[in-house]
């Protein structure tokens, strides 16, 4: 496998030092100042006692399947009377579903949440058991936590750290003449050109996947809008998606449409990372997450992430955006409380989590994990870079996020950016009324 460290240092190194990403955590929207009424009041964490008996764990990652599985080896070898059953859904059906099924315990003693309404939802229905005095916490970095925590209670331990920008073919950037990245629209809309020339397909997006179309919008909203929680203002009125900020993204997403792929607005993510993976396409608009998947069909071109600029040239306030997600928390309800306390506890040991990282092609946010995977390495001058925690996790209502999302699928498809904002305004005032 090409390593992108030595070739790419241009690229990854471009611009002036970045304020760092526990900057932007805590001064970034979402950061664990939420609103949420933990309306039941969930009994305290069982922590004391020899871990015994079978924990559920609940999460959507089928690709960490195998790895997770390794260090179950490794946990029952150290706490032989506990064990570890995987209980796995899609990322979709987990996001609608997960509420619902680990209520009660009936699966889910460990389980995961999504950043943002589904760590709400779980908070509001008493589901997690508080971590807030366990010594867990000890082994994060607290900047990145918050997004597990709500009213000065921590419920949950984001575990993965994310880039949620356009992945790069960096190999695909050398052909088309670009060693550094764009740091304006225009320079963007030139690479673009400039791989289109060569004939690759410059972006591939999963306009057809709402749980992964929508992972652009994070990119082109975070320099056009006028405050760093401009969705929490969308949804609670205070901005309107009629407004100039977001038409002038709708019109910028308008520009892209003839670079992304044929059909884009019906395409899926499995068949954007395929195109991607073959090395057809410049760009993969999803996220860092997806790397092990491009490796995993096949994909020996170096990696490197690269976000749209939609202001113009020395005006962008961020370079990037990242998210905090994959927030694990111990059932309430669960009967093997001390097991999967103890499992949660063996996930945050540094070395466990190293394992975790290198194998699943995550960073984490366990404090003192050196990586070797090569490209969490290529991507890991994004650690210190200028970025905004992910906007799209501010909504708190799904179908107002839906709303907002599809208007910019709608101006890919052909529809005029004024009237997918009025459409989906109107969706929004309906929520709101």
């Amino acid at each position: 496998m090409p390593s992108s460290l030595d070739r790419r240092a241009a690229l990854r190194l471009f611009g002036a030092a970045g304020l760092g990403l526990a900057a932007a955590a805590c001064a970034g929207p979402g950061g664990g100042s939420g609103a949420a009424d933990a309306g039941t009041s969930p009994s305290a964490l069982a922590t004391s006692g020899t871990p015994t008996g079978t924990v559920s764990f609940a999460h959507w990652r089928a690709e960490d399947k195998a790895v997770i599985a390794d260090l179950v080896k490794a946990f029952v070898k150290k706490h032989p009377d506990a064990g570890v059953e995987q209980d796995i859904s899609p990322s979709a059906d987990y996001q609608s579903a997960a509420l619902r099924r680990i209520q009660g315990s009936k699966t889910g003693d460990l389980f995961t949440a999504f950043r943002g309404a589904q760590f709400e939802q779980i908070v509001k229905a008493g589901v997690y058991a508080p971590l807030t005095t366990t010594g867990v916490l000890a082994r994060y970095q607290a900047s990145l936590i918050g997004p597990g925590a709500t009213q000065g209670v921590q419920y949950g331990l984001p575990y993965q750290l994310v880039f949620n920008m356009p992945l790069a073919n960096t190999d695909a950037l050398d052909k088309a003449g670009h060693t550094s990245a764009p740091t304006d629209w225009d320079g963007f809309l030139q690479l673009l050109d400039d791989l289109k020339a060569k004939g690759f397909t410059p972006i591939a997006w999963p306009g057809g996947d709402a749980a992964n179309a929508g992972q652009l919008l994070n990119t082109m909203v975070m320099n056009n809008a006028p405050s760093d929680d401009m969705f929490t203002r969308i949804e609670s009125g205070r901005y309107k998606v009629t407004d100039d900020w977001f038409l002038k993204t709708l019109e910028q997403y308008g520009e892209l449409k003839p670079y992304f792929q044929a059909r884009a607005t019906g395409s899926t993510t499995d068949a954007v990372t395929q195109l991607f993976a073959e090395g057809k396409a410049g760009l993969l608009a999803t996220g860092s997450f997806q790397m092990a998947g491009v490796r995993a069909l096949g994909a020996e071109f170096p990696f490197d992430l690269v976000a749209p600029i939609t202001s113009p040239a020395g005006k962008a306030k961020y370079e990037g955006v990242f998210n905090t997600t994959f927030i694990l928390g111990v059932n309430s309800a669960s009967t093997v409380q001390p097991a999967a306390y103890a499992f949660l506890e063996f996930l945050s040991d540094p070395a466990n989590a190293a394992l975790y990282a290198d194998g699943t092609g995550q960073h984490v946010t366990v404090q003192g994990v050196e990586y070797t995977n090569t490209d969490l390495k290529a991507v890991a001058p994004w650690l210190t870079r200028k970025t905004l925690l992910a906007p799209r996790f501010q909504f708190l209502d799904l179908d107002i996020r839906s709303a907002v999302e599809n208007a910019a699928v709608a101006v890919v498809g052909g529809k005029k950016p004024a009237q997918a904002a009025e459409e989906a305004q109107r969706v929004i005032d309906q929520k709101r009324a």
